[in-house]
């Protein structure tokens, strides 16, 4: 992940090189970079949402033509064809994200790995509000926060994965409650500053999602509108 980790270190360190303060730095470079992945976590969104909407119609092409799945695959193309629907679309942003992700983590792990500033050598081991060193484990405060809104980004995503998610009933239920209990467990064990990133990008994240929420159900509103005239 060092071809995607170095350039993010040269961001970290130019941000830090303004702010001299590691820890806003963190929350600066979380903003930005969070802004950048926006598009990318737009499209992977709205084609969920899209299948959770003409999840109804393939049902009943499915138990329609139960028994000729040529003609099932045939009638699936016309439908997508028809809602202009890409049953891919929620792929390829998923695949380009995760590169990232985990060049993010490489870096914040172990920031001097990836970043040749003599200034970043202390700056990672600075103190910032009750957390006395960004490169040791902050053990409740941070993961709690961390938890608390990976909780809520989650909630917000099954609401606009609809459908979609209710074919999967009990599991996605109990990975909206593990999930969070997870990423505790992890903050309590990773360097502050990678706990310090998870929390604001899942609260950058939590708006991005009101946002399309928001846009979703004006889109939902005028396709209505249309259909009844």
């Amino acid at each position: 992940m060092g071809f995607i980790a170095v350039p993010l270190g040269w961001l970290l360190s130019f941000i830090y090189s303004l702010l001299n303060d590691y820890g806003i730095t963190l929350i600066i470079f979380t903003i930005l970079v969070k802004g950048c992945l926006y598009p990318l976590y737009a499209a992977q969104i709205k084609s969920t949402a899209g299948m959770a909407d003409i999840q109804p119609k393939i049902q009943a092409l499915q138990r329609k033509y139960a028994n000729d799945k040529e003609t099932l695959n045939i009638k699936m193309m016309e439908l997508y064809k028809e809602e202009k629907f890409n049953p891919m679309g929620g792929c390829l942003p998923m695949v380009i994200q995760m590169p990232i992700i985990f060049g993010l983590f490489a870096l914040l792990r172990n920031p001097m790995a990836y970043i040749s500033s003599d200034s970043m050598l202390l700056a990672i081991h600075e103190s910032f509000l009750w957390i006395m060193d960004l490169s040791q484990p902050d053990l409740w405060i941070l993961p709690i926060a961390a938890g608390i809104t990976t909780f809520i980004s989650f909630s917000q995503t099954q609401t606009q994965q609809g459908n979609v998610n209710n074919q999967m009933g009990p599991m996605m239920n109990i990975m909206k409650y593990l999930f969070p209990v997870m990423i505790v467990w992890m903050g309590r064990s990773f360097p502050a500053g990678i706990t310090i990133y998870w929390f604001f990008g899942t609260l950058v994240q939590i708006g991005f999602n009101f946002r399309l929420n928001k846009l979703r159900k004006k889109m939902k509103s005028k396709s209505e509108k249309k259909h009844k005239k």
